[in-house]
């Protein structure tokens, strides 16, 4: 009976392995699809973090090194929630980003994700 314990937890380890390894990771540099904003998403403990990295207008409200997106934690397949800071307008919204294949779609959202503006981003690297 051991050694069958030992074999279903081996394989619900594999399992569980194999399926972290298929879902998307956003990780990596992104270019906003107007071009002017490039954003480094990683990993900030157990979420993702988004840092601008380059900007095309210099004189733009935003600036290198400031993050715009934080606290994002996996809500779905390939989808998650935290907080993003529009540097245009100085306020921070919930935040929502999803990811399909190449795809980058994050969002600023008010009045509990009733009205979003989001972007659209390719990766850059």
């Amino acid at each position: 009976m051991s050694r069958m314990k030992t074999i279903v937890v081996a394989m619900a380890a594999i399992a569980i392995s194999a399926s972290a390894a298929w879902a998307g990771d956003p990780s990596g540099v992104w270019l906003r699809a107007d071009g002017k904003t490039k954003v480094r998403f990683s990993h900030c403990g157990v979420a993702l973090c988004g840092v601008v990295v380059w900007l095309r207008d210099k004189d733009s409200p935003a600036h290198i090194g400031q993050r715009v997106f934080w606290g994002m934690k996996p809500s779905g397949d390939n989808q998650w929630r935290g907080s993003a800071f529009n540097p245009d307008d100085g306020h921070t919204y919930s935040g929502k980003m999803s990811l399909s294949g190449g795809a980058l779609n994050t969002a600023g959202c008010v009045l509990g994700g009733l009205i979003c503006k989001s972007f659209d981003w390719s990766r850059a690297n």
